[in-house]
């Protein structure tokens, strides 16, 4: 063999180098690809489309309501003083119209199983459906492919309304557990992808989109439904909150308000379709929307477990605007966590202030508002209902009314 010369070697040596800087540079691209959601479908109160939650939202309507008979006699858990045992002093909640209706022949179910399902794992089948059909994806060209599944869904309260025949059937097992919830998803679609029932409370839903976008990004999947749903079944829900205190006694969230007395709780489902930005636009998909970054932590140490932290909310920030290569000053609009609570509202709002409004370079307002003055707070769907809200925002070029604020909270 021939001796190379040192100008071939260092040729060589070049070569590799700028290959493997093209390689490095194409990894870290798609480390930092923008997602794009390219379909969306809910179930909130007052609204079963986008389009109706839009008008909803355009018309400032408040959908908080006195519970109905039909969910169960208010009168016999209502009690007007906080902490009674026992007793909720809530008796209003934003809450859907109609829970039971559901076609289980169309999701190939039983009568039998479909009575024992979980309304929460009905409606994650209706709306995923309904999302994929406006991303314009046929879900039965879905079967043994990359999608993945990630929701944040809400302990069953549907097994306690059964007797105790039906509680222990095996139906009733896979139909109120949360472990079945997006399995029974996957196994519908026949999708072979990762699958994730997360439950962070609050946070559940965005935590699934934050780790939709994680697993597209490093290609896990192609292909991603994001969301979670929530429903109130059963009276010890309100119960629960009213003993801790966390309640507003009229149901609703005066977010930033000085009258902010606590969360109003509410029920829905919401998903979004997400894909990597690049196959989108190869695809020729309607892009609806584009998530350039998103981050998760935990407050840690706080004054309080229920307590949030106002420092690492501002690292939380901090760190998604990093993700997403984002400069602060450009953010025109922030829809808030905003549960309308005296302690919480302050410290978010300090925390937004701290990150987006902390360099004399911004030059206009920072608009903040919170989907819960309308619809409550929807637990582990309240993310995915705040991003579905951002989403049509931006569609319509207009922030929708934030409501219930009449004077600010003192402590903003």
């Amino acid at each position: 063999m021939a001796e190379r010369t040192a100008p071939e070697l260092i040729d060589r040596m070049m070569r590799a180098l700028d290959e493997a800087s093209t390689q490095l540079e194409q990894y870290k691209r798609k480390a930092t690809e923008p997602i794009a959601v390219v379909g969306m479908a809910c179930r909130f109160p007052g609204a079963d489309t986008p389009q109706a939650f839009w008008k909803l939202l355009q018309q400032g309507e408040d959908c908080v309501g006195e519970i109905p008979p039909a969910r169960g006699s208010i009168d016999d858990f209502y009690d007007p003083v906080p902490a009674t045992p026992g007793k909720s002093y809530a008796r209003a909640a934003a809450l859907l119209d109609d829970i039971a209706s559901f076609d289980a022949a169309f999701f190939g179910l039983s009568p039998r199983e479909s009575l024992l399902l979980d309304p929460q794992q009905r409606l994650l089948l209706e709306v995923s459906w309904e999302a994929l059909e406006s991303a314009g994806q046929a879900p039965s060209a879905l079967k043994n492919s990359r999608t993945g599944i990630y929701v944040g869904v809400a302990p069953s309260q549907y097994a306690m309304l059964l007797d105790a025949t039906q509680r222990t059937s095996a139906y009733a097992t896979t139909g109120n557990s949360q472990i079945f919830a997006s399995g029974r998803l996957s196994y519908v679609l026949g999708l072979q992808g990762p699958n994730l029932v997360i439950d962070t409370a609050c946070s559940a839903s965005l935590i699934g989109v934050h780790l939709a976008c994680e697993s597209l990004r490093s290609g896990s999947t192609d292909l991603a439904l994001a969301g979670g749903v929530h429903l109130i079944l059963s009276e010890i829900e309100l119960v629960a909150l009213s003993q801790l205190q966390a309640l507003a006694p009229d149901g609703r969230c005066k977010t930033f308000d000085a009258s902010a007395d606590g969360f109003g709780d509410g029920e829905g489902c919401g998903i979004v379709v997400l894909k990597r930005l690049s196959d989108a636009q190869a695809q020729g998909d309607l892009i609806l929307a584009v998530i350039r970054g998103s981050a998760t932590n935990h407050d840690g140490v706080s004054s309080g477990l229920t307590v949030p932290s106002g420092p690492a909310q501002g690292a939380l920030l901090r760190q998604a605007l990093a993700n997403g290569a984002v400069n602060a000053q450009t953010v025109g609009y922030v829809e808030a966590h905003g549960t309308g609570t005296k302690l919480g509202d302050p410290i978010e709002m300090n925390a937004l202030a701290s990150v987006y409004c902390a360099t004399p370079e911004r030059q206009t307002p920072l608009w903040v508002g919170s989907v819960k003055t309308n619809i409550g707070h929807l637990q582990e769907a309240a993310g995915v209902a705040g991003l579905i809200k951002v989403i049509l925002c931006m569609q319509h070029g207009e922030i929708a009314p934030h409501l219930h604020f009449r004077q600010p909270n003192p402590y903003i």
